[in-house]
């Protein structure tokens, strides 16, 4: 499995980005796929969390009721619908997925978004 990520840009405050991960074989053995960002000179930090069988979805609480974490099966994709960008929301942002049985992490390559006042 692989995760290609992308939508990232340089856009102004207020303004709306949809980041998208492309997921390279079945989507379907990640029982968990989440968000993560990463700010210059911070640790890598939790955005939203999809989980796959319910469909249950939780948000860090800098972006709740701003970001939307969907996926797209027949598209093979998990995509984060940002909208109301703020200047800290500027990071590089990582698509996650995880397996249970076996255990294993899949991480994407990031990709930029940054937000200017």
């Amino acid at each position: 499995v692989q995760l290609q990520a992308s939508g990232g840009g340089l856009v102004q405050s207020g303004d709306s980005l949809r980041l998208s991960c492309v997921v390279s074989g079945n989507i379907f053995s990640l029982d968990v796929m989440r968000w993560y960002r990463q700010s210059s000179g911070k640790q890598r930090e939790f955005v939203a969390v999809l989980q796959s069988y319910s469909m249950r979805t939780e948000y860090a609480d800098s972006v709740k009721g701003r970001f939307t974490i969907s996926r797209d099966n027949a598209k093979n994709t998990l995509t984060l619908q940002m909208n109301s960008l703020k200047p800290e929301d500027t990071a590089v942002y990582y698509c996650n997925g995880h397996s249970f049985d076996p255990v294993r992490d899949y991480w994407g390559q990031g990709t930029q978004v940054t937000v200017s006042s």
